[in-house]
């Protein structure tokens, strides 16, 4: 029998999950129906938010969110250097400039020090990032905003389930929204789907309009009064069609009742990965901070490459043939050319000797298969991979 290949990533899909989303195939609301809103309370009960607003996926809300702060032309935000280019692009689509800073050498989380050189007179917001699954330094950031009058967009596409200071990500306790991603390789999945998360009223009314049209249905907050009778609505902002359907959200609902065995096997995947590694100096994992708990979305790790004696292209050609998937989180955002273009007109070229840490990151990162359905025996067979690929130094 031939030895199946393991992806860095995966979705995991049960019977229950494939029951909930036939039963709404059977139902009257396909969309615009019951689910959504059970999926979001199972959201807010997760994170101990007041709000929970579903978006059709994670960009879609890190847009929300960034409009909901009133973010637009004129504006910058300032956010990680490492990550997905959604973490920068939310802000773009509203005409702001997203800036960089600089990420952390040991965990490759946000450098708060760089997010305070990179503030300006024109920042609006900060959107610091929970990389790997292991949130940023909060209270540190949301300190930062505070002393500026910025707003914190808490980037946690990698973080459901983690915690941090002993609070779960999203209670709101140091950020102003929470940002969650459910494509299929994050914890839990609705195919493409996101939201968010906060404590403040206002802003959740704001998330709510951006995702349906910029619509309004409630006649306490008509202009029009008095109500000119049932089938009225208004289109009070110039929102977007970013609903989730009922089909997602109860695919999300349902694979919400096993969070918390999700994130219990990714800990004891990334605690083995952690102990077979030792012996493997050519190959570090980043480091955990003892206040926090990752939820481990990736188990991302640094080879020195050249020690081995190769360059990181062959190294993952070498383990994909070995049946072992990886692949690089992230490109610093900067180097990509939409935003180099947009920063050197702005007047503001990053070059990458700004940016050590994140550039000695990027030069040697690989993340290797992290998925619940790994088992022990996968774990050991990737690190026998690496092993026969980078050598043991």
């Amino acid at each position: 029998m031939s030895t199946p290949f393991l992806p860095y990533g995966r979705q995991s899909i049960s019977e229950d999950d494939i029951a909930a989303v036939t039963a709404v195939l059977r139902s009257d609301f396909l969309t615009q129906g019951p689910e959504v809103e059970r999926f979001e309370t199972a959201l807010r009960e997760a994170g101990g938010a007041k709000h929970a607003i579903a978006y059709s996926h994670g960009t879609a809300a890190l847009f929300g969110a960034c409009w909901a702060a009133g973010v637009g032309p004129g504006d910058e935000i300032v956010t990680s250097a490492i990550t997905f280019a959604a973490s920068a692009n939310c802000a773009a689509y509203l005409g702001a400039l997203p800036v960089f800073a600089d990420v952390r050498a040991d965990t490759c989380g946000i450098d708060v020090a760089s997010i305070e050189r990179a503030i300006t007179p024109r920042t609006k917001v900060l959107i610091p990032v929970d990389f790997t699954g292991q949130p940023a330094d909060l209270a540190q950031v949301y300190a930062l905003a505070k002393k500026h009058g910025l707003l914190v967009i808490e980037d946690a596409a990698h973080s459901l389930g983690a915690t941090y200071q002993g609070e779960s990500v999203g209670c709101g306790r140091y950020a102003d929204m929470t940002m969650l991603s459910f494509h299929p390789v994050k914890h839990v999945t609705t195919g493409e789907g996101g939201a968010v998360l906060t404590n403040d009223d206002n802003l959740a009314q704001r998330l709510r309009l951006f995702r349906n049209h910029g619509i309004e249905r409630d006649e306490a907050r008509f202009v029009a009064q008095p109500n000119p009778g049932p089938w009225y609505h208004e289109m009070q902002e110039l929102g977007h069609n970013f609903r989730l359907t009922d089909m997602q959200a109860a695919l999300g609902r349902s694979q919400m009742g096993r969070l918390g065995l999700f994130v219990e096997r990714r800990r004891a995947i990334a605690a083995l990965y952690a102990e077979l590694l030792l012996d493997l100096p050519r190959v570090r994992p980043l480091v955990q901070l003892p206040d926090r708990a990752s939820s481990y979305h990736l188990y991302a790790v640094q080879i020195d490459l050249a020690a081995a004696g190769k360059g990181r292209a062959e190294v993952m050609q070498q383990l994909r043939q070995l049946g072992i998937g990886t692949q690089v989180h992230y490109i610093p955002v900067y180097r990509h050319p939409y935003h180099q273009r947009a920063l050197a007109a702005a007047g503001k070229p990053h070059l990458p000797e700004q940016f050590p840490n994140a550039e000695a990151y990027y030069a040697d990162a690989l993340s290797l298969p992290m998925y619940p359905a790994l088992t022990d025996d996968d774990v050991t067979r990737v690190v026998a991979a690496l092993r026969q690929v980078v050598g043991v130094g």
